[in-house]
Order: structure tokens, then C-alpha cells, then sequence
């Protein structure tokens, strides 16, 4: 059985390093994101926002998002999704993911009925692009 060994200690009475660790060194630090001069962080709750204020992917119609009919919002998506040159994806598949974007951004603070018309407007784009 291997007994611990007891610290050691200095003149003052204070325990020292162990013979062990006594020519170790501690690791330096590195600076902070702070000091090193890197811009200050987002709050990460405003990220959605952020992409919806500057987002290059669709010129949205105002307010299309508030319409009350399902198949209003699917012709707007649709009008938007054709009429950009800056999409990535097909047009279907852009208009169908800034739904999506709207709706999973909103998450618990969009009342049932809006959500109830946004989902319907999932099967109107369906139906708009011949995908139903």
C-alpha cells in the first residue's frame, strides 16, 4: 500500500508544492474574446431577427405573412419566390422554408388561429407549385 505524501512546507508555514510538482509550471491564459478585441456578441435570441431584417433570399410582400387567407398568403410566397434571382433553392422549396421560417420563428407567441391559416397556406403552396 503506497501511503500519500504529505505537502510540504516553507519557512512562512505555508504548505508548498509537492516534490512531485514543484518544477511545474501553470498553463497561461489565453485573453478573452474581450480583450483581444473581437466584437461583442449577439444576443442569441435575436438571430431570427436579424435574418429577417437583412435576409437576401426573398423580397417579401409587407404584411404577407398577416393575410387572413391561407390561399392570399400562398400566391404572395409565390409571387415573391418567382419574381428572385437571388434564391438558392427552387422556388418551391424557398417559399415553402420562409413559411416554415415564420412559423418556427413565432414559436409559442403566434395565436392558434394564425397558425391554423399559416399551416393551410403550406397546402395552398402545394397546390399553387402542382405539388398536391
Amino acid at each position: 500500500m503506497i501511503k500519500a505524501s504529505k505537502p510540504t512546507r516553507t519557512l512562512s508555514g505555508k504548505q508548498g508544492r509537492s516534490p512531485r510538482t514543484q518544477g511545474r509550471r501553470a498553463k497561461p491564459t489565453r485573453p478573452s474574446a474581450k480583450a483581444a478585441g473581437a466584437p461583442a456578441k449577439r444576443s442569441p435570441q435575436m438571430w431570427s431577427a436579424e435574418v429577417t431584417r437583412g435576409s437576401n433570399a426573398l423580397d417579401l410582400e409587407p404584411g404577407v405573412f398577416k393575410k387572413n387567407s391561407p390561399r392570399a398568403v400562398a400566391q404572395s410566397l409565390k409571387r415573391s419566390v418567382e419574381q428572385s434571382r437571388r434564391r438558392k433553392a427552387g422556388p418551391f422549396q424557398s417559399a415553402m422554408s420562409m413559411l416554415n421560417f415564420y412559423i418556427n420563428r413565432a414559436g409559442k407567441n403566434l395565436p392558434a388561429a394564425r397558425l391554423q391559416v399559416l399551416e393551410r397556406a403550406k397546402a395552398e403552396l402545394q397546390k399553387a407549385f402542382g405539388r398536391h
